[in-house]
C-alpha cells in the first residue's frame, strides 16, 4: 500500500502544477546543477602568425630556380633529324621547340609536326605539361609534312667541295645513307612511323591501328 500511496501522491503533486510552461518562464540560474569549468591545455610553444611577405615568397618561387629541361627530337622517316637542345626552361612551348627546330634544318615551322608517345602536341603546350616530377629529359618525334627538305650546312673554309673530292657524284645525283627500298619497309620503324602519320591523320587510334594492319597485310602477301 506504500508504493500506491506514493503513486497517488506524485501524481496530485503533477497536477498542481502547469501542464505548459509560458513563452516567458526564465529559469533560476541558481537552480542549475554546479559545473566545474573548462581550461584549455597550454601548448608547449606558442604559435606565431606568419607574415605576409614569408607566405608570398614561399608560394611563389623565384624564376631562375625552376630546373631546366634537356629536349631530344629524332624522326624516323626522311627527312632523317637528330636534334638536341639543352637547358629549355619548363615554360617552353612547343611552338618555341618547332621554332628551334626550323632554325636548325631551314624546315617551315606549319610542316613540322611534334609528336609524343606517337601522338600529336598541340602547339600552346608547355614542357613542364608533359613530363613527370624528377624527369630532366623529354623525347619527341618529328614528322615533316609535305616533303620538307633540310638546307644544307654551310661549308667550312678548310673543307672542299664534294664535287672536287668525287667527281662522278653530280653526274648521278647525291648517294642514298643508310637503308632504302624494301629493306626500309622490313624495319618495325617504319610502321611505327606509319602509325603515327595514320593517328595524325585520321585521329582515331582504332581506326589508325586496323589501317597499318591492312597495310602491312598487304605488304607481306604481295
Amino acid at each position: 500500500m506504500t508504493e500506491v500511496s506514493f503513486a497517488q501522491s506524485f501524481l496530485s503533486l503533477l497536477d498542481s502544477r502547469p501542464t505548459k510552461i509560458s513563452a516567458d518562464h526564465v529559469e533560476d540560474p541558481r537552480s542549475y546543477p554546479a559545473r566545474p569549468p573548462y581550461i584549455l591545455p597550454k601548448l608547449p610553444k606558442p604559435m606565431s602568425r606568419p607574415s605576409k611577405r614569408s607566405a608570398r615568397s614561399s608560394s611563389t618561387s623565384a624564376p631562375g630556380s625552376e630546373p631546366s629541361l634537356t629536349v631530344t627530337l629524332k624522326s624516323l622517316r626522311n627527312p632523317p633529324l637528330d636534334i638536341r637542345l639543352t637547358s629549355q626552361p619548363p615554360n617552353t612551348s612547343i611552338l618555341d621547340i618547332k621554332s628551334a627546330v626550323s632554325s636548325q634544318t631551314g624546315l617551315p615551322i606549319e610542316k613540322i609536326k611534334v609528336l609524343l608517345n606517337k601522338k600529336p602536341v598541340a602547339d600552346s603546350k608547355v614542357l613542364k605539361e608533359l613530363v613527370s616530377a624528377g624527369e630532366s629529359v623529354v623525347e619527341f618525334s618529328v614528322m615533316v609534312l609535305g616533303g620538307g627538305v633540310v638546307k644544307p650546312q654551310p661549308q667550312t673554309s678548310g673543307s672542299e667541295p664534294a664535287s672536287s673530292s668525287h667527281p662522278h657524284s653530280a653526274e648521278h645525283g647525291p648517294v642514298a645513307q643508310g637503308l632504302s627500298g624494301e629493306d626500309v619497309v622490313k624495319t618495325q620503324e617504319f610502321w611505327t612511323d606509319l602509325e603515327g602519320f595514320l593517328q595524325q591523320r585520321v585521329r582515331d587510334e582504332e581506326t589508325a591501328t586496323e589501317l597499318l594492319q591492312v597495310f602491312k597485310g598487304a605488304w607481306e602477301k604481295r
